[in-house]
């Protein structure tokens, strides 16, 4: 069977796979042993297993997600937003689209301490919707913004999806935190600006309200620095360790996770029940990405070692466009996937063929993996299947309609897609800070 023929069934298979519902890593790993019986290869098989232990197993990189999964649930345990979103929410109340800026604000902590995204979006839905809607929000643009905003946690530092990436490239995970570091802020404030002009066009969908708590706006001050202290904390722990070269990317995911034990204990949130369901959730959560990393790992071993890889490579380099042609088309196919795949089957799937043919195009691989985050960012939000869309409807009063939320989300999309724009015009604002602390490549 010719490499072409191989890669068509493959992704048909895996397409049929996925369109019948079944979980994406058993749809990996299924299509991957159908594939190589079908190209007439079984033996293959041995040596994807020798990759999954090799590869997968022994990689240390990939402890620091259960780590970081188990500080954000940690984080989420202690309550340390909720004081934090109070006095914000009550600082800007009379300022229009106040209410949306501070979920914002807090959305952009909370990825700088999280990286969770069910987590981001969950615990600003439970702070933030009700609040807003009876304040008279604008139910579209409420749900857009903390469907949106809860979604930075993939793009700003420390994010599983980066650590999931440097695994994958020749890149370290403290490259790749300091390259998104300054457009995922820039992101948060594209919202925010957006946020803001809708409430002085729109003054109706995004009201100002005069709050009915009498606090002094020098108390609301001291709260909200008192109550940003152990997040600040938690990000000097994580990030000022790795980016200073002093923690790898797991050692500092270990420090984060002691620090956001030590808030827990702090807060006086400690409780033994919480703590062992906090084990349970990181178990299922890391279990879940695992499994889909194993799963890839065995389509793409398959799909090279059979020949489909370089098919689809060949066709790819014979397309004949300029560079920043190819790397549109590129960033296309992400966002299509985005609409059907969660980010982990779309990175594994992509890498291997997007990688090696932008090192071919001497472009900065730094660079191009920032921009293909910034636009997963997108994998979340579009519909049938973005997961934050799922989020918020399982959030939500029913007086919330699902045509709502998915019309909330559209324009934020826009501003992903105008950020990609930016970065593509601008590399420097990706290249930046690693140069600073890395030194040039």
């Amino acid at each position: 069977m010719s490499p072409e023929l191989i890669a068509i069934v493959m992704f048909g298979l895996l397409v049929i796979g996925l369109f019948m519902g079944h979980p994406l890593a058993f749809v990996l790993g299924g299509t991957a042993v159908l594939g190589a019986v079908i190209a007439g290869k079984p033996m293959v098989l041995g040596i994807i297993i020798n990759r999954i232990f090799g590869d997968v197993l022994d990689n240390f990189t990939l402890i620091a997600i259960p780590l970081f999964v188990l500080m954000a649930r940690f984080l989420s345990d202690s309550g340390v937003t909720d004081k934090m979103f109070e006095s914000l929410r009550l600082l800007l109340a009379q300022v229009r689209g106040g209410l949306a800026l501070a979920v914002v604000f807090i959305s952009i902590l909370l990825a700088a301490t999280t990286g969770i995204i069910g987590a981001s979006i969950t615990v600003m839905g439970v702070m933030a919707l009700r609040p807003m809607l009876q304040y008279g929000y604008s139910p579209s643009l409420t749900a857009g913004v903390i469907a949106s905003s809860g979604c930075l946690g993939i793009l700003i530092p420390p994010s599983i999806m980066l650590i999931l990436m440097s695994s994958y490239s020749p890149l370290s995970v403290g490259e790749l935190f300091a390259g998104a570091m300054l457009p995922g802020v820039l992101l948060g404030l594209l919202y925010a600006g957006w946020v803001t002009i809708v409430a002085i066009v729109r003054p109706d969908m995004a009201p100002a309200v005069q709050p009915d708590e009498k606090i002094s706006r020098g108390a609301l001050w001291r709260m909200l620095a008192i109550e940003a202290v152990p997040p600040l904390v938690l990000i000097v722990g994580i990030l000022g360790t790795m980016l200073a070269g002093v923690a790898t990317a797991t050692e500092a995911s270990a420090i984060g996770a002691a620090l956001a034990l030590v808030i827990v204990i702090m807060r006086r949130k400690f409780e033994w029940k919480t703590f062992y369901g906090a084990l349970l959730e990181t178990g299922r959560t890391s279990a879940m990405i695992l499994f889909i990393v194993v799963g890839a790992t065995a389509f793409t071993g398959v799909f090279n070692i059979t020949g489909g890889l370089r098919a689809v490579q060949d066709v790819m380099r014979g397309l004949d466009m300029a560079p920043w042609m190819l790397i549109a088309v590129m960033m296309f196919i992400v966002f299509i996937l985005g609409a059907f795949l969660d980010w982990t089957g779309i990175v594994l799937l992509s890498f291997p063929i997007f990688l090696p043919i932008v090192q071919e195009m001497g472009i900065s691989l730094l660079w191009f993996v920032v921009l293909m985050a910034i636009v997963l960012q997108t994998s979340f939000l579009t519909p049938p299947f973005g997961y934050a869309l799922f989020y918020l409807r399982a959030i939500a009063p029913p007086s919330v309609k699902t045509s709502e939320i998915i019309a909330g989300v559209m324009p934020f999309i826009g501003l992903i897609i105008a950020m990609c724009l930016l970065v593509a015009f601008f590399p420097s604002l990706v290249t930046w800070l690693p140069e600073n602390l890395y030194g040039p490549k």
